[in-house]
């Protein structure tokens, strides 16, 4: 059985909730993602709670984040 991960990434950009929806969607399409949690912080840094059945690709994550629109926070 492959234990579950879990990362917590903070995101700058996001406004509203199309902004959320973009941004689940976007982490959705990464292989292995079972979960997406995205806390708005409208004007602030927002934070999308990742769950994955194995560590994600910090590439795959920075593109999948660039390609919605937004910046991925320094971790």
């Amino acid at each position: 059985m492959t234990e579950q991960q879990t990362v917590t990434y903070g995101i700058d950009g996001m406004t509203c909730e199309h902004c959320v929806m973009s941004i689940d969607e976007a982490f959705r399409e990464l292989p292995g993602v079972t979960d997406v949690q995205v806390d708005l912080v409208a004007g602030g840094r927002s934070t999308a709670t990742v769950t994955s059945a194995a560590p994600l690709d910090g590439t795959a994550v920075d593109a999948a984040v660039e390609d919605a629109g937004y910046t991925l926070a320094e971790r």
